[in-house]
């Protein structure tokens, strides 16, 4: 028989992705009656509440929770602790995803002997714009966001540092604990962090592709990328060390920004080294984007897109310079909604 399976979906103002999501999950090859899906909504204002309430109405293993704390670790453990299931899938309400994706997962996470596994994103911009496109091309490119394979595309199941949307045996929240509550971002990376330093093994399964939506305004994305970088470093704080090399570049990148343009007031020396770096900066994206402007037959994203990487960058790196400052001085961290 195969093991019962709890879908829990933290969700806050979805109304424009989230009938798209829960058909996904209701063509899913998984059976039904191994199956409950949970929807913790932070009290949303607009349809959301009432779109999912449609379908629980219709579906019995479908359920709907309240998260009054508004974000999100609180709502995947008021999930996780409410569930059923031997195995604990945490999925998100903008994305939607394969009819074999549950199936799989399950599949893999007993014949790996894994403790987690996840698939890989496949970014969409949120419309047809040419600064949705952008946002999209760049926050799934290397030089935007890194080695971040779930991002970016793996080849072959490998053993991996996280990936999306995980699938857990539901031991391991009774084992290591549950998601950090003060982790507004970040989450997954603690909760992953944490499961890999007590011996556990995370797969990322290429075969699996999720459609991920992507922020429709630069502001949401620099809000985004923002807050990416505020929580980083209270992340480390908690587990001791930092999970990866590659979070440090988007701060120490700013930190060129400002420091080097001081020191080019004082320095013909440092103006030459100042300027050959942004120089070699601005090309690469113009590179990309003139790769990717033929690509899509969009002749903008030669321009958009090395500004939408400036905004990735400078945005994550302001707030891993500021969780840092807040970090070492004991500082409170602003809590945010989920969206």
């Amino acid at each position: 028989m195969q093991p019962y399976v709890s879908v829990v979906l933290p969700i806050y103002k979805e109304e424009k992705y989230i009938e798209k999501c829960i058909l996904s999950i209701l063509a899913q090859d998984y059976p039904k009656d191994r199956l409950e899906l949970i929807f913790v909504d932070g009290m949303s204002p607009d349809r959301t509440r009432e779109i999912v309430m449609s379908y629980s109405e219709k579906y019995p293993f479908i359920r709907l929770l309240d998260n009054p704390h508004k974000v999100v670790p609180h709502a995947l453990n008021k999930g996780i602790k409410n569930a059923k299931g031997d195995v604990i899938i945490r999925l998100d309400g903008h994305c939607d995803y394969p009819t074999n994706y549950i199936s799989i997962l399950v599949k893999y996470l007993f014949q790996l002997n894994a403790d987690n596994v996840g698939g890989v994103w496949r970014t969409l911009p949120a419309k047809e714009t040419n600064e949705c496109y952008a946002i999209a091309i760049a926050s799934s490119h290397p030089f935007g966001v890194g080695g971040s394979e779930h991002k970016i595309g793996s080849k072959e199941i490998k053993q991996t540092d996280t990936v999306p949307f995980g699938c857990y045996h539901r031991e391991i929240f009774d084992r290591i604990g549950y998601f950090d509550e003060e982790l507004t971002r970040n989450q997954d990376d603690e909760f992953n962090a944490r499961l890999i330093n007590n011996g556990g093994k995370i797969y990322i399964i290429p075969e699996l592709v999720i459609n991920y939506t992507s922020r429709d305004s630069m502001q949401k994305m620099r809000c985004m990328y923002y807050q990416y970088g505020l929580f980083k470093p209270l992340a480390n704080k908690k587990l001791g060390a930092p999970a990866t090399i590659r979070q440090f570049f988007p701060g120490l990148f700013v930190t060129g920004l400002v420091v080097g343009g001081i020191l080019s007031c004082f320095s013909t020396f440092c103006l030459g080294a100042y300027l050959a770096i942004l120089c070699l900066y601005l090309v690469i994206g113009l590179c990309i984007g003139v790769c990717k402007a033929v690509e899509h037959k969009r002749p903008a994203l030669v321009w958009y897109i090395p500004w939408t990487f400036l905004n990735i960058h400078v945005s994550y790196g302001v707030g891993y310079i500021r969780g840092l400052w807040k970090v070492l001085f004991n500082k409170r961290f602003c809590v945010h909604t989920n969206r």
